[in-house]
């Protein structure tokens, strides 16, 4: 796993690249929420969409819902970047655009819109 921290206004967003599955499950991350505080001290965090396991994106399976509890839980924005065009459920659709309509949880396209999102988050 490999961080990139950008501070800007005072705001430090950490880039979580890897090749691999990063969120599989509830305690994956838990870990990915630890590991990023104790390394980087950021509470704000992007993925890119393919670093998430695939049943997080299945709302029945009730891992996206477990994951982001613990994002808020712990204060901690996410961003999650990538191609959600061949997703066609309905309810994952409302899901998204009504965490993108908060402050806390984002799905966006790019990496750009990831960090933009994330600095301007209040």
């Amino acid at each position: 796993m490999e961080f990139t921290t950008i501070e800007q206004n005072g705001v430090k967003v950490t880039i979580v690249a890897n090749d691999e599955k990063i969120i599989t499950d509830i305690q994956s991350a838990l870990d990915l929420l630890a590991t990023v505080d104790y390394e980087t001290g950021a509470n704000r965090i992007i993925l890119n969409k393919d670093t998430v396991d695939d049943s997080f994106f299945v709302l029945s399976s009730g891992l996206a819902g477990d994951v982001l509890q613990k994002f808020i839980t712990y204060h901690v924005k996410v961003a999650i970047y990538g191609d959600y065009s061949k997703y066609t459920s309905k309810p994952l659709k409302d899901f998204i655009y009504e965490s993108n309509r908060g402050n806390d949880i984002f799905f966006v396209s790019t990496k750009a819109q990831a960090v933009e999102k994330l600095i301007n988050a209040r």
